[in-house]
């Protein structure tokens, strides 16, 4: 595992790197250590602005091999988000370190884990969180399918469906209370009811009965969760929803 000592050391070359290179105009910390919130366990999130005048394609391929020849990445990733290419690297001591390449005019602050390090950064609106409609939209969607997922006599499928509604509703219940909604950021910050409430939805065996005890807890807490944001379409899926742990 790697040492508090070598995540600043990495962190500081990749920094000093970025000021060298001629086709990186702007650079920028994200993540935890843009707000000065890094514990034992951050990673290195670095944001990188190339010049308009730059080939994209050879930067990202030169920092690539950076990356393995200086750093020792063992492994990489590629996620596409708004117009910049975020290459995520494993090292070794498993550090991770994601560095996003943004094009020169695009370079900014998509929410609040933003620190310029040098150069600028234009005015960006921060992306916003998912919709309540949306997030209850899928958790209904996943109970269904967990329903037939449990008569079909497909238990691992069933667990994941119940699983994944499961964490829609807990999305939800983020978005109610301001707190980060994507990937479980903010749900250990959730009060201890809802999540009490929730974890009665989480299933403990593949057993037939099991699954249908974690679905009937899951429309329980699903229902709730969506009245706070749509009463409305909480009295149109109450009875449908409440079939679903019966209609086996």
């Amino acid at each position: 595992m790697f040492t508090l000592d070598e995540r600043q050391r990495v962190q500081d070359r990749l920094i000093a790197a970025g000021r060298d290179d001629d086709r990186i105009v702007s650079g920028a910390l994200t993540g935890s250590a843009a707000l000065d919130g890094e514990d034992r366990w951050s990673d290195i999130d670095l944001a990188l602005s190339v010049s308009a005048e730059a080939d994209r394609s050879a930067v990202i391929a030169g920092w690539t091999e950076r990356m393995y020849s200086e750093h020792g990445a063992i492994e990489q990733l590629d996620v596409i988000a708004c117009s910049a290419l975020y290459r995520v690297f494993l090292l070794p001591n498993l550090l991770q370190v994601d560095l996003s390449f943004w094009p020169e005019a695009e370079f900014g602050a998509t929410g609040p884990k933003f620190r310029l390090l040098f150069g600028t950064a234009t005015q960006r609106q921060e992306t916003p969180p998912p919709a309540a409609a949306e997030l209850a939209g899928f958790a209904w969607l996943y109970a269904v399918h967990a329903r037939r997922c449990i008569g079909r006599e497909r238990w691992w499928q069933a667990e994941l469906m119940i699983s994944d509604a499961r964490n829609q509703v807990l999305a939800l219940a983020c978005l109610r209370h301001g707190l980060p909604t994507a990937q479980g950021r903010g749900m250990d910050d959730l009060p201890l009811e809802t999540t009490e409430r929730a974890e009665e939805a989480i299933v403990r065996s593949l057993e037939p009965a099991e699954l249908d005890r974690a679905l009937a807890a899951l429309v329980d807490v699903l229902l709730l969760e969506i009245r706070w944001a749509d009463s409305a379409m909480a009295d149109r899926l109450a009875s449908p929803l409440g079939q679903l742990p019966r209609d086996r």
